[in-house]
């Protein structure tokens, strides 16, 4: 999903999403992700994209390549990431945002950042394949 080309107000007026597209994992996990939120509150981007992290200066390509990143429009631009941003994204959604609300409760906020990171982690090995320009590859 080609956020700048499809979906312009989202990106002004809600979430930002941007995910590692030369990863087939990602790109699947990103798009399902936003497809549990409020899909007309969501843009999808590849960090890959050009111009795209020139958008947004708070994140370096070396933290953009490490987590999913959430750019919250409607609160000034702040940014979630890892866990965070998952929650973030689940809180657009009537049936999900309690579930969301368990990223607050204590101890738990822990436990499904040190998950996130794990999987983050071994991306490109749980998807079991590489990327076509071998960008992948570690």
């Amino acid at each position: 999903m080609n956020a700048t080309a499809t979906a312009p107000d989202r990106q002004k007026n809600g979430l930002t999403v941007l995910y590692d597209g030369h990863c087939r994992f990602c790109t699947a996990a990103a798009r399902r992700l936003a497809a549990l939120g409020d899909t007309s509150k969501i843009a999808v981007v590849s960090l890959h994209e050009p111009g795209v992290l020139e958008r947004f200066p708070s994140i370096s390509h070396e933290a953009a390549m490490e987590r999913l990143h959430v750019v919250d429009a409607a609160a000034g631009g702040r940014v979630y990431a890892g866990a965070a941003a998952v929650a973030r994204v689940l809180r657009t959604s009537k049936l999900l945002a309690p579930l969301a609300a368990l990223y607050a409760v204590p101890g738990l906020h822990g436990l499904a950042d040190a998950l996130y990171d794990r999987v983050a982690e071994n991306r490109y090995r749980i998807s079991g394949r590489t990327c076509d320009d071998g960008a992948c590859k570690r």
